[in-house]
């Protein structure tokens, strides 16, 4: 079948709306954990006119990208008169525009899938891309100034071009999908696992020219050469990113063991997104893809459907720090092999003479348990974000009654003040007597429900953590309390005064 244009403008649509649906919600005070830290290096790299970040958690690409928005930004910021001068420029100006671009990466890797997607059909595109749209893990963090769903589109890109190197076996071709592979990895190290994808393409193209080995060749330069060009930093201060790196690798490894294995966390978590129908669809998909790759036909789709996934999900799910988004470079793949087990599978039914009818009502209902879980959960998220908060509350009482200059004490991460306060972080204000916060001269503790929560409901089993709380809340002056209704969502928050 030809391709829908209309359905894949539909698609991409519904994509763009849920990714820049309230895409400014909590900026400058609860923006996501580490969105500062891409923002404002990008910030601070324009106004000290340097290229390096001096950061190595992760790949340097995304913050240069980043920089160039920020230069952008500040171009326009003068030309409308938000500003004189760099000095004056904060980076409370910069997060919308940043998550902008990453929704349009959000955006741009839809697209991506539906053109992997045709190397099955163009039923199977649409169906993928509209998967992909809806998916609440990816549509939460294209919302944000955050690496995972750059990763994600590089990630895609790379199987996309694989594809195409095996119909176009050339050198070129193959070094262009390393490319991408390396430009992943220069995102975030654990993208370099794409590679995977042009090395197994090339290995299952004979016709590969001039031959297998200098295609593989050019595919691995090609990732060196594109990681290195986006992160040259890695190799301009090379002691500063191995230690950062050692660090980083024995902090995966060390860490507190999850109480289940990775494996079924993970698994959990894309339960969540895709919802049952969608994991047994997944898992029809993999079958499918499984057999194909040892029998045929369309050998290298399918083998490149599961090359990246599940060797990705296995070193994961060995890592003892565990969170959902650190699965979506593998969620475009997982779309198509869904959306495969609903197309083909059906279609495999024309063996046994079932009537049409019959196989597109399986296809339309099939479709509908596919994409109305995840599409419910992206809707409902997003009116979560739109909805004011108790944080939003908390802020804007804060700004409105707190004099400029005040030392606050936060626990919970929910608030980034402005740079008029001096703000500390803490896990949990019961971590240190009010007489410290005294003593340090603490005006003000702000205290989060998600924190001190547990041991309010339950006194009599955290006995120690509930005196603790309850000292802190005796001697301070309670002056605000923001507590979380239906229309007002969030965790309950305190604003307690220091009183010597």
């Amino acid at each position: 079948m030809r391709p829908s244009t209309i359905g894949l403008a539909l698609v991409l649509a519904a994509a763009a709306g849920l990714r820049y649906w309230s895409l400014g919600h909590g900026i400058p005070y609860a923006v996501s954990v580490d969105e500062p830290e891409i923002v404002e290096r990008a910030l601070r790299m324009m106004k000290e006119g340097s290229l390096d970040p001096r950061f190595f958690d992760y790949g340097q690409l995304h913050i240069y990208i980043q920089l160039v928005v920020s230069v952008i930004r500040f171009i326009v910021g003068s030309v409308t008169g938000a500003w004189n001068s760099l000095a004056e420029a904060t980076p409370d100006s910069f997060y919308l525009w940043g998550r902008a671009v990453t929704a349009a990466f959000g955006v741009a890797t839809v697209f991506v899938v539906y053109q992997i997607g045709m190397r099955w059909g163009a039923r199977h595109a649409l169906l993928a891309a509209a998967l992909m749209a809806v998916m609440p893990l990816h549509v939460r963090y294209s919302h944000y100034v955050l690496t995972d769903v750059p990763l994600t589109f590089f990630v895609a890109l790379a199987m996309l071009l694989s594809l195409s190197a095996h119909e176009r076996p050339a050198v070129k071709s193959f070094a262009f999908a390393g490319a991408a592979a390396g430009l992943a990895a220069a995102v975030k190290y654990n993208g370099g696992v794409a590679l995977l994808m042009p090395l197994v393409a090339c290995w299952l193209t004979p016709p590969a020219k001039p031959s297998r080995w200098a295609c593989s060749l050019a595919a691995i330069g090609a990732a060196a050469v594109a990681f290195l060009l986006a992160a040259p930093y890695t190799l301009l201060d090379l002691p500063g990113f191995l230690n950062r790196f050692a660090t980083l690798t024995a902090e995966y490894r060390n860490a507190v063991a999850p109480a289940e294995p990775g494996e079924v966390l993970y698994l959990k978590h894309l339960r969540l997104q895709f919802g049952w129908a969608g994991m047994l669809l997944i898992a029809a998909g993999a079958i499918m893809g499984i057999t194909r790759a040892f029998r045929g036909p369309s050998r290298t789709p399918w083998t490149l459907a599961l090359a990246f996934p599940i060797p990705y999900f296995f070193m994961l799910a060995e890592q003892r720090i565990i969170y959902a988004r650190y699965l979506l470079p593998i969620v475009p793949m997982l779309c198509v092999l869904a959306a495969a087990a609903v197309i083909s599978g059906v279609s495999l039914l024309r063996r046994y003479q079932f009537p049409r009818g019959v196989r597109t009502t399986l296809i339309v209902a099939f479709t509908l348990a596919l994409l109305a879980p995840p599409l419910s959960s992206a809707v409902q998220f997003n009116r979560l974000i739109s909805k004011t908060s108790t944080v939003d509350l908390a802020y804007r009482w804060i700004a409105a009654h707190v004099p400029a200059g005040a030392t606050i004490a936060l626990e919970g991460g929910h608030l980034n003040l402005s740079h008029e306060y001096r703000d500390e972080r803490i896990p949990q204000l019961r971590f240190r007597p009010y007489e410290h916060y005294v003593e340090t001269g603490v005006d003000y503790l702000v205290a989060s429900s998600q924190c001190y929560g547990p041991y309010l409901m339950s006194p009599k089993l955290y006995r120690n953590e509930f005196n603790d709380y309850m000292t802190l809340f005796s001697h301070a002056q309670e002056i605000a309390r923001f507590t979380p209704t239906d229309d007002q969502p969030g965790p309950e928050l305190r604003i307690l005064k220091v009183v010597p």
